[in-house]
């Protein structure tokens, strides 16, 4: 287990004792208040906007944080933040999940490869939107898939997320060389057709994927909080990423989505996701309602 950083001279906020931060941090203490203040003071210092995610979620992270900074509260930790933006930086790492693992979901993948890889073969080229990309994962996925079904060449894939780490790790597509077994079995199951070993090379307990597979991928910051949609695209997966967020950041990130894809554009969520409450109900139609598939209606359809 890594040695938890200590980082001296917390701003004398609050009453609680420093020391041992699970005393020092009970419960009671990471109140609704204290969290709202927290993400405004990032929103307005540093423009990344969490003030929408999800409550709990947001807690349960925060708390972890205070915990391994050896930070006494949450009031600490934003004067903290806002004097040292390194700080920030290592706050941000437990706010964005950056967790990911390739082909998540095989059947997911299966179905993407069965049922919607062979409309899109019908497009001249292709743009795929990979909104929440974390380290880069799922996009490594989608493009070798791409290139098993020969769409790779004519296709571009935007990978985006707010994390800047994470972007750089996802560009240099090295991925730890003990995940690569659950990765192998994942691949297998979404139809792979070839040895999965054929896309990377083992070096130093580590994978590297083949340079080849990024060339068609770009990486870049985007918040689906603060931004708007850049791109027209024929395919939008923002998996796993919905369920940190509240209704209201859900019903813009799927507002981008639908005005970023074209006519009758697919767009896929994680497991756990759905549009059934959402504004856009209406908008989009199950292709493979249990993969969490869905396509862009013609028009809106009735309730």
């Amino acid at each position: 287990m890594p040695k938890k950083a200590k980082i001296p001279d917390w701003p004398a906020w609050g009453s609680a004792p420093l020391g041992n931060p699970a005393a020092a941090v009970p419960e009671a203490s990471a109140t609704e208040t204290e969290l709202r203040l927290l993400m405004e003071a990032i929103y307005r210092q540093y423009s990344y906007d969490f003030r929408d995610y999800a409550g709990a979620s947001q807690k349960r992270r925060v708390l972890q944080a205070l915990a391994q900074f050896d930070c006494p509260t949450i009031p600490a930790l934003q004067a903290g933040i806002l004097q040292d933006p390194s700080l920030f930086m290592r706050l941000l790492q437990y706010l964005t999940i950056p967790v990911s693992e390739m082909f998540r979901d095989p059947t997911f993948f299966l179905a993407l490869r069965q049922q919607v890889i062979p409309l899109l073969q019908t497009y001249p080229s292709i743009k795929i939107w990979i909104a929440g990309c974390s380290t880069g994962e799922e996009a490594y996925s989608l493009a070798i898939l791409l290139r098993e079904e020969g769409l790779l060449e004519r296709t571009l894939i935007y990978a985006t997320d707010i994390n800047a780490r994470s972007l750089d790790k996802a560009r240099q597509g090295i991925f730890s060389l003990g995940s690569i077994k659950d990765h192998t079995a994942n691949y297998q199951k979404a139809g792979g057709k070839q040895a999965f070993s054929s896309y990377y090379t083992a070096a130093y307990d580590a994978a590297i994927f083949d340079k080849s597979l990024r060339e068609n991928i770009i990486f870049a910051d985007h918040s689906l909080a603060t931004d708007s949609v850049f791109s027209e695209t024929q395919l939008v997966l923002c998996r796993n990423v919905l369920i940190y967020f509240n209704k209201k950041l859900q019903d813009r990130a799927l507002g981008l989505f639908h005005e970023s894809l074209s006519h009758r554009g697919f767009l896929g969520l994680g497991s756990k996701e759905s549009i059934d409450f959402s504004s856009y109900a209406t908008r989009f139609e199950p292709l493979v309602k249990p993969e969490r598939i869905f396509r862009k209606c013609l028009s809106a359809l009735p309730r």
